[in-house]
């Protein structure tokens, strides 16, 4: 059988809009619309206010027209008995002051739904970042990154531009399309029929062409959610796409990505596109539709021409709403896609609520156990089996074994990122499932394999989420885990922001983040291959700053290169989510197991496959 040819898979979006994946059909936009008014419930007074004003404006641009049919009639008049300058005065003052008022009402809406939109906006924004917070590590695990900031970011921002634009047009179209039909009809009933049979096409249209670009709306908003995730997957690695020469492939990906984001875009935009130019026929239509038939009533004497002047301006009244009213639901349309994204993020499960937990950890002495722990990330594939081990306070607990083996997984489930499935885990004899999760967090300082350095200053850095640290303190800290050369050389010491402009090494960046656990000062450790990016001469100075760390706390040590744990209290040697073997190291090395075999071997444990 011929080998199967590979092709270049790109880093792929996951979760339940992973790329590949049909679109999901709308869901109910009743159901989302609804959704959307019950968050917006508290500025619901204030929207009312700002409809009814706008409501007003719109019936006093209304009656506008039937006072210039009374100052076109009233010239016409006059021509054979004189014009009356005063009536025609007063009416003229009468529509200054109507369509001024019409303005300041206009104007107060605007304001009053500008503020309300700005509000919902940051409020959606704060209700998404603080719901990131309280959503379990799975999530993330099968979500992009890029994908969650694109609903902050363009969804909240489709939804706000609805807000903003489209209520008031909506409510004040309606009226002056209601209010124009009435006076229509007072004005001359057949007139009015007239046009009304020449707008019900573009009703007609308009509703066609809504029921079927809604799906290309939803595509669009998915499309951009999923150039995001791709953008910010694949250029966070852009070294390694570099090294690699796949710039190439990746740009396939994006060109691939960017053309179905182009094609539901260019669809949803050119059926909004078609409402436009659609109503302007209808109202032009409808110009010569009342010009041809108004000519006719005033040539037998049935109207007279300022009913004619006043028509024209009722059917451009008329015929406005309907183009607004177009836009507007074209603007509801993508809002209602972004909303059903940024609702269906806010719904997601959260970790359960915990205020009703009363045990908390204080002054620990820092014995730590696993009892019968099993766990798996899938509920279909179980990566820890009863696993149990016990850590004596001020104990070095080092866990080696090969690659996905579980370690970093023994650790997570120490810090509460994730729940066990079954067993648990106790911390001076008190399980970690009934105490809150800041608790058992606050017991720990850590050190990651994958450092994390923000843009800020070197001090901001170092005394992450902790106050009144002093400048002897730091140098205290940085002496010990050899970084005051790296602090005299920056520009302004301490104070110096890491940004793209300061080149930290790989080994720079986990000396910082070591330095950061130092001042948590927390009564246990976990490091997380935390010597895997610094070079052999500065593990030594690490390790030395690691005694110091280490001395009187319970430390949890995953090891990259078993010579770092020969002094640890306890070894346990991980295979397949199972302890095979536990003891120091002269022990397991007497034993001649599998930690013996690697240790001998010189093969550091990540490099071990089952």
């Amino acid at each position: 059988m011929p080998e199967k040819e590979y092709k270049f898979q790109p880093p792929r979006r996951r979760g339940p809009h992973r790329r590949g994946m049909p679109a999901e059909k709308p869901k109910d936009s009743k159901k989302i619309l609804g959704k959307l008014l019950n968050y917006i419930r508290s500025y619901i007074p204030a929207i009312v206010i700002a409809l009814l004003l706008g409501c007003a404006g719109a019936v006093f641009s209304v009656i506008g027209p039937n006072k210039l049919s009374d100052i076109t009639n009233l010239i016409t008049e006059g021509f054979i008995k004189g014009i009356d300058i005063d009536s025609v005065l007063n009416i003229c003052i009468f529509l200054t002051i109507l369509y001024a008022l019409s303005w300041v009402f206009n104007y107060v809406q605007g304001f009053i739904l500008t503020t309300v939109t700005q509000r919902t906006s940051k409020s959606l924004r704060t209700d998404i970042s603080e719901k990131i917070n309280r959503m379990p590590l799975r999530y993330f695990d099968s979500t992009a990154y890029g994908d969650v900031l694109s609903r902050v970011t363009n969804d909240v921002d489709t939804i706000g531009q609805m807000l903003n634009n489209s209520i008031g047009s909506l409510i004040s179209s309606i009226t002056l399309l209601v209010g124009a039909l009435i006076m229509m009809f007072v004005t001359n009933a057949l007139m009015a029929g007239a046009a009304i049979a020449a707008s019900i096409i573009g009703f007609v249209f308009m509703m066609v062409i809504m029921a079927h670009s809604q799906k290309y709306f939803i595509a669009q908003q998915k499309n951009l959610g999923d150039i995001n995730g791709h953008i910010e997957e694949t250029y966070s690695g852009h070294q390694v796409v570099r090294a690699y020469n796949a710039e190439d492939e990746v740009e396939e990906v994006f060109d691939n990505i960017n053309n179905k984001l182009y094609e539901s875009a260019w669809k949803s935009q050119f059926f909004s596109g078609l409402m436009m130019p659609l109503m302007g026929f209808i109202g032009n239509f409808g110009y010569v539709v009342v010009c041809v038939l108004g000519a006719v009533l005033a040539a037998n004497g049935s109207i007279s021409f300022g009913v004619i002047v006043s028509f024209m301006i009722y059917i451009r009244l008329f015929t406005q709403p309907l183009s607004q009213l177009a836009q507007v639901f074209t603007s509801l349309q993508s809002a209602l896609a972004a909303s059903e994204r940024v609702f269906e993020f806010l719904d997601e499960e959260e970790l359960s609520d915990e205020s009703g937990k009363t045990a908390e950890l204080k002054n620990i002495r820092g014995d730590v156990e696993f009892r019968n722990v099993s766990f798996g990330y899938n509920p279909d594939k179980t990566i820890i089996h009863n696993f149990s081990a016990k850590a004596r306070a001020g104990q070095t607990i080092a866990i080696v074994g090969p690659t996905g083996a579980g370690k970093t997984t023994i650790v997570n489930l120490l810090m509460r990122f994730y729940e066990v499935d079954s067993g648990e885990i106790l911390i001076d004899g008190i399980p970690t499932s009934s105490l809150r999760r800041e608790n058992v967090r606050e017991q720990f300082c850590m050190v990651l394999q994958d450092t994390w350095i923000f843009e800020g200053t070197l001090r901001e850095n170092i005394v992450y989420s902790k106050t009144g640290i002093t400048d002897s303190r730091l140098d205290e800290v940085c002496a010990a885990v050899g970084l005051t050369h790296f602090v005299r050389a920056l520009p302004n010491g301490y104070d110096t922001v890491l940004d793209g402009q300061t080149n930290l090494s790989a080994g720079q960046r986990q000396l910082v983040t070591i330095a950061r656990a130092m001042i948590e000062n927390s009564p246990m450790l976990i490091l997380d291959e935390a010597t895997s990016s610094v070079d052999t001469k500065t593990e030594l100075l690490v390790q030395r700053a690691m005694s110091k760390l280490t001395q009187g706390r319970t430390s949890f040590v995953i090891a990259h290169r078993l010579s770092t744990i020969k002094n640890a209290d306890l070894i346990l040697v991980l295979k397949d989510g199972d302890v095979i073997e536990s003891g120091t190291h002269n022990q397991l090395i007497e034993k001649g197991g599998f930690y013996s075999d690697l240790y001998n071997s010189g093969v550091p444990p990540m490099s071990v496959r089952n």
